[in-house]
């Protein structure tokens, strides 16, 4: 176990898998989960060795896989006006400084392949980036802006006296009326915070600028409607990266739809190794050469 220290000077533990000479940095909890918390995962269709089985497996084919619970540790250490994408980039770099990796590819889902995309665009020690679950063109930016909001709100509210709790979880399949809250005040607007920070973010732009292999994939049934009390939007993470396809090709990234998978299932293992190993393990010359000393 290895300990690195991030920004706020709090402390994130973090595991090694493997001996490969091309690290691969993965912010998932690489320690199982057990007990009813398992059981309650399995029900949401979840892994509860999700991280766990992302590191041996890449660790088996042949990388150094660099495991952390980052989103567990912002849960448990909320950054109510301070999670940026500066702040998450001085973490995530802090994790690699701590396991003495000098460049690294990065694997994220979801909002934390938002943070890979800015991570990008803020160091040249970025030998390779794998986006899942969140497109690099036409991402929701302003939809999850409205929903983070509406979660803050109820959380907000439900901390005062003589209030109910309506709390965020996983959507896919369920009434979203009738989901009750449990992240708190704070927690829930460090992500308010987060998406602020991106209301003006240019990704054409950004996409124009980043020039290690690139990997973005999603289920094409990743679309998540939610209703007023949420703000009343729909994230469409499978349509957009559909419509996106030929212009993210045409700038250089490998673009994969997961058919039929909706956001939960196109994260599990079992449906991210068969993308990422041999994209990885295709680009792996590349990061090779990255970590090779000069002759």
């Amino acid at each position: 176990m290895i300990e690195a220290r991030l920004h706020d000077g709090s402390v994130l533990p973090v595991e090694v898998h493997g001996t490969g000479s091309a690290t691969v940095l993965l912010p998932v909890d690489p320690r199982p989960a057990e007990g009813a918390r398992a059981e309650e995962l399995r029900r949401w269709g979840v892994d509860p060795a999700l991280g766990r089985s992302l590191a041996r497996g890449l660790a088996d084919a042949g990388f150094r896989a660099v495991a952390f619970p980052y989103e567990g540790h912002l849960m448990a250490h909320p950054r109510p006006d301070a999670l940026t994408p500066d702040t998450i980039t001085a973490d995530l770099l802090a994790v690699a400084d701590a396991t003495g990796a000098d460049r690294f590819a990065y694997y994220g889902y979801s909002w934390l392949a938002l943070s890979g995309l800015q991570l990008a665009l803020r160091t040249d020690r970025l030998t390779a980036l794998a986006m899942g679950g969140f497109p690099p063109l036409g991402g929701p930016y302003a939809e999850m802006l409205r929903v983070t909001r509406a979660a803050h709100a109820m959380a907000a509210s439900a901390a005062a006296p003589g209030t109910t709790a309506v709390g965020t979880t996983d959507p896919n399949g369920y009434d979203w009326s009738s989901v009750a809250v449990s992240a708190s005040e704070a927690q829930t607007r460090q992500f308010v915070t987060l998406y602020e920070a991106l209301r003006d973010f240019d990704e054409r732009a950004a996409s124009a600028r980043l020039r290690c292999p690139r990997l973005c994939f999603a289920g094409s049934s990743d679309t998540i409607p939610y209703g007023e009390g949420w703000g009343g939007v729909t994230v469409d993470i499978g349509g957009a990266l559909a419509a996106g396809r030929t212009e993210l090709a045409a700038a250089g990234w490998t673009v994969r739809l997961l058919d039929g998978l909706d956001h939960t299932q196109a994260m599990q293992p079992a449906h991210v190794l068969p993308v990422l190993l041999p994209w990885l393990t295709a680009s792996r010359s590349a990061l090779d050469d990255a970590v090779r000393p000069p002759r």
